[in-house]
């Protein structure tokens, strides 16, 4: 199985190319993208990544993909392009939580927090249950930073930020900070998933943006916390 992960839900994103194994994917190469030059280098990217492992778009038999929370125009960009993809070539797509892949990154067990800075005095959030290499999600949402705060106390908290990290432990929170997930994580927990029997429905698929547009959020009243799940 040959997968192709994109990450475009940062200021730095990635794509990967992977090919599955009978002990796990394989890596075999992963480029860098600018947050700047999603929609004039991610489909270029992922083609140059196919030429040099000598494979066609056709040929690629998983999709995964960083579905968010963070870059509305990121999410946007790599939305549009795995689902022409999909569509184009009947592949069957992944879509993976930056919040989901956080938590399996920190490889802690039970109940775990993952955050995300969302700016604006936000916290991008995901409570979830990790067992092994699973994650069940309990509840993601956004949440004001006080907030945030009292529903962390006593509880495992891993961000990729450091900003927001160094904010969390002067109000008292014990969080982790690792690296932020890639491409290549993408593309492992997506074929995790895909082996269990869960893909996205293409005809509905969309980003996990959780923060409502600018122009709704200018036009309404800001709450203290959304969430869904």
């Amino acid at each position: 199985m040959l997968i192709a992960a994109i990450d475009t839900s940062g200021r730095q994103g990635s794509v990967a190319l992977l090919r599955a194994a009978a002990d796990g994917p394989v890596l075999l190469e992963t480029a860098a993208i600018e947050g700047g030059q999603y929609s004039e280098r991610l489909v270029p990217t992922l083609a140059e990544l196919l030429v040099r492992h000598g494979a066609e778009r056709s040929a690629l038999e998983l999709i995964a993909v960083a579905s968010g929370p963070g870059s509305f125009t990121g999410l946007r960009i790599a939305m549009a392009t795995v689902k022409g993809l999909a569509e184009a070539f009947a592949t069957p797509v992944v879509a993976v939580s930056v919040l989901e892949a956080v938590v399996l990154a920190g490889g802690a067990k039970g109940a775990v927090v993952a955050a995300l800075d969302a700016q604006r005095s936000e916290v991008f959030f995901g409570e979830y249950e990790v067992a092994g290499t699973r994650a069940e999600m309990k509840r993601e949402g956004i949440s004001g930073f006080e907030a945030f705060v009292a529903m962390a106390a006593g509880r495992q908290v891993f961000t990729p930020d450091e900003g927001l990290a160094g904010r969390l432990r002067e109000a008292g929170v014990a969080v982790e900070t690792l690296a932020r997930p890639d491409a290549e994580s993408y593309g492992r927990i997506a074929h995790r998933k895909f082996s269990r029997g869960e893909w996205a429905d293409v005809a509905t698929l969309d980003a996990n943006y959780l923060r409502r547009s600018d122009a709704e959020i200018f036009v309404a009243p800001k709450p203290g916390v959304a969430s869904r799940g």
